[in-house]
């Protein structure tokens, strides 16, 4: 896999970020975009604004009426209220004989949605061999003139193969993402990350949801400190009963960063509620109410926060934002 071929599902915020490093290092990339997505990039390029350098990128671009089969790997970005429709859009990428054939055989998707529930629809849908694991910790968005904006040096991937083996692909993206300014990680164990992953996001997006602000914000106001932490120690537990404690770095991390004083981050999730746009309350937030529920964990944070969402979700769906 020398040659290895990659497709990105959009050229957004993460597809645009990860892929276009990628790109830039030199690798095989192509990014499936829309009629409006390809205009854009091929008038002005692939635009990175980030604190770790910027670029402009000529990149490859395949609508969806032009994808074939031929990739070896696809970078597999949407929100999961998109999953099925883009798993449609992909389809032609991936290897009919995917479910069946040898792993290096087939194309295989390496998902970089929020949460865990996915993978379950991705295997259905391709066949367990062919799908991997992945998760990402960035903060980007996608402007409105098209630059993809990372937002501060946070900038992490963490890929590999969900039965924990040393595949050649794995491999041949770690060695991709080596010769790239991005920070990656081959993971032996990439359902804990994911997990750890979890953990911490639910815990920014209950809150910074719930209390309409960023994590600074919510450091300042009365009682914000307490309900950050209320917030992460549930989910550890919900993690630990689950089977996948989350490792002393990993806890540390997420409490670092979900109380820091001057931090101005909040989930992509409250960008797309104050934005009038659907959110991934069910995937995320709703999937680690149940399964608080379901072991008895504290729930507070994550129930409020549920509700919230969805009302949030019956005002916009009656036009009443």
């Amino acid at each position: 896999m020398n040659d290895m071929k990659l497709l990105v599902l959009g050229a957004g915020g993460i597809g645009g970020y990860f892929g276009g490093r990628l790109a830039q290092a030199g690798t095989d990339v192509t990014f499936l975009v829309r009629p409006k997505r390809r205009e854009q990039i091929e008038r002005d390029g692939l635009r990175i604004e980030s604190p770790l350098g910027n670029a402009r990128i000529n990149a490859q671009t395949v609508l969806a009426e032009e994808l074939r089969p031929g990739y070896d790997l696809v970078l597999f970005t949407c929100k999961a209220y998109d999953l099925d429709s883009a798993m449609d859009a992909i389809a032609p990428a991936m290897d009919s004989a995917g479910a069946s054939r040898p792993r290096n055989g087939a194309c295989a998707v390496v998902p970089m949605l929020n949460g865990i529930a996915h993978l379950e629809k991705l295997a259905e849908r391709f066949g367990k061999p062919s799908v991997m694991g992945g998760t990402a910790q960035i903060n980007v968005t996608l402007r409105r003139d098209g630059v993809v904006h990372h937002m501060d040096k946070l900038g992490r991937i963490v890929f590999g193969e969900l039965d924990k083996s040393a595949s050649a692909r794995s491999k041949a993206l770690a060695d991709a993402f080596a010769k790239s300014q991005v920070d990656s990680k081959l993971s032996p164990d990439i359902e804990l990350e994911m997990w750890e992953k979890i953990v911490f996001l639910c815990a920014l997006a209950s809150a910074t949801v719930l209390f309409r602000a960023n994590v600074r914000e919510i450091i300042a106001a009365p009682g914000g400190t307490e309900a950050m932490q209320r917030a992460l120690a549930a989910n550890v537990e919900i993690a630990t009963r689950e089977g996948h404690a989350p490792r002393p770095g990993a806890i540390e991390f997420a409490r670092a960063r979900l109380t820091d004083p001057v931090g101005t981050w909040s989930a992509s999730m409250l960008r797309d509620l104050e934005a009038g746009g659907q959110v991934e309350g069910d995937h995320i937030v709703g999937w680690m109410l149940d399964k608080a529920r379901k072991h008895g964990v504290d729930d507070a944070i994550l129930s409020i926060a549920y509700t919230h969402l969805k009302a949030y979700e019956a005002r916009k769906a009656a036009g009443r934002l």
